[in-house]
């Protein structure tokens, strides 16, 4: 496919209708990938039921996709800022599309899996690097932020619009259709992309560190692993115990060997910040909260009111709505006073909806179910923005790209954990209908309550000093 010539105006720059189009075309690829986080969870007692899966192979039709988005999502950015963002955007449509082609064709849980990685392997070079497009391409700062913005905006969309569509395509077609959805969009993508994306390259990309993602790989696969392993073979199994020492000697690794390089996967100067510091662990904190959330509720729903996969989608509708909402009042917030109110709103709200489902049954009113969801929508909206504002508070505008970056792997790898440590907790109770699903899910709960402390905690913490932004506080 040939690319048409782009119509330039007077400056050299694409006119503002070819603008908007690239940022359409970056908003699809943002939608797909957010959207599949969520889509799935509606249809894991559909994949449970048809594979005969465990609760193991469905803690990692999920965790297989986000280890490696967290995983290799730096490692995506910088080759694209070296070897160019449309090609690398486009290779990830198309990995990301096959990916989820066999998705919908796997015939078992383990392939299933095996695909799910491909997918995920797609989608790390989709969200960087179509941030890098969008902020290469609008180039008025003003414009830039409204666009940057709008693409922010795309994915509370996505988690909103994933559990609906999902029921809606589980109830008609079966779970396969929540991956075969993915095709024609991508498509579309590849196509647009092709026409109207300009091609674009950093100045100064970062220098590929394969030593430190080996590292970074094997402490997030490792620990991931043995969470979910040790429901299944005990946590004094050789290689749950294997895997945990793995994992500890690749942090050992990553802070010996990631100092010495010039420009490391990892940079490590970043936590001499506390905004920073505190940014990662309110990512991990907020979407490990969210992902286990979204892991539980979605079989409760199903499993123990014995709701369709449409009707569970729909009562997760209001919570999309209020992530949706709140998610645009926090950037308010954020741009007049700073992220210390929404991070309490959001902390003080996962740790409400959390205590009060302690007290979920198998017949609690459908009505008190949904008040607790707002409440968990409203933790949702409120946390996003303040975390990418404080990860990039305090750092050296240089840095600020780097450090956004991380934050998302941060995001991704609470995600992992959530629904590790939440499906190890459920235990055999999964697929249980009744009581002893609700009674097994107290520890989740309980769990929640911990996470949203630690929000509040990290929120007042982070907000003790002022950080110098041009980066003073790397010392």
């Amino acid at each position: 496919m040939t690319t048409l010539p782009l119509t330039e105006n007077p400056a050299g720059e694409l006119t503002r209708r070819q603008r908007l189009k690239v940022l359409a075309i970056c908003c699809l690829s943002l939608v797909v990938v957010v959207m599949d986080i969520s889509i799935v969870n509606v249809a894991l007692p559909s994949m449970r039921t048809d594979l005969g899966a465990t609760v193991t192979g469905l803690q990692w039709v999920i965790d297989a996709y986000t280890l490696v988005l967290a995983g290799f999502l730096v490692l995506a950015g910088s080759t694209a800022d070296r070897v160019g963002r449309r090609r690398v955007f486009q290779i990830g449509l198309t990995i990301f599309g096959i990916g989820s082609l066999l998705c919908g064709l796997a015939p078992t849980i383990g392939l299933l899996i095996a695909a799910r990685v491909v997918q995920a392997v797609g989608g790390t070079m989709l969200n960087p690097v179509a941030m890098g497009i969008v902020a290469t391409t609008f180039t008025d700062p003003r414009e830039r932020a409204k666009a940057i913005g709008v693409f922010a905006s795309m994915s509370g969309l996505a988690l909103a619009l994933g559990p609906i569509v999902g029921g809606a395509l589980v109830d008609a077609f079966g779970w396969r259709a929540v991956f075969w959805i993915n095709v024609p969009i991508v498509l579309t993508a590849i196509i647009g992309a092709a026409l109207f994306v300009p091609e674009s390259r950093a100045p100064h990309a970062r220098r590929p560190d394969p030593i430190g993602q080996l590292f970074m790989v094997v402490l997030l696969g490792g620990v991931v692993y043995a969470i979910i392993e040790s429901h299944r073979l005990g946590w004094g199994s050789p290689l749950v115990i294997g895997l945990l020492v793995a994992s500890v000697l690749a942090l050992a690794g990553i802070l010996i060997y990631e100092p010495r390089r010039d420009e490391p996967l990892l940079e490590l100067r970043l936590f001499r910040s506390l905004p920073f510091s505190a940014a990662i662990l309110l990512a991990m904190c907020g979407f490990g909260a969210f992902a286990a959330f979204l892991f539980v509720n979605t079989q409760y729903l199903q499993d123990v009111r014995g709701l369709s996969p449409l009707e569970s989608g729909l009562c997760l509708l209001p919570l999309g709505a209020v992530v949706v909402l709140t998610a645009q009042l926090s950037g308010r917030m954020v741009a007049a006073r700073g992220p210390l109110l929404p991070l309490l709103i959001s902390g003080t709200a996962l740790i409400v909806g959390s205590v009060a489902s302690l007290y979920i049954g198998p017949a609690t009113p459908l009505p008190a179910i949904l008040a607790i969801y707002l409440l968990i929508g409203l933790f949702q909206g409120m946390i996003n923005t303040p975390i990418t504002n404080t990860a990039v508070s305090g750092m050296p505008r240089a840095m600020a790209g780097l450090a956004a970056s991380l934050a998302s792997s941060g995001r991704q790898t609470g995600a992992a954990l959530g629904v590790a440590i939440a499906g190890t907790i459920l235990g055999s109770a999964v697929g249980a209908h009744g009581a002893e699903f609700t009674h097994a899910a107290l520890g989740v709960w309980w769990m929640l309550a911990g996470f949203g402390v630690a929000i509040v905690v990290l929120a007042l913490l982070s907000g003790l000093r002022q950080q110098d932004p041009d980066g003073a506080a790397l010392g």
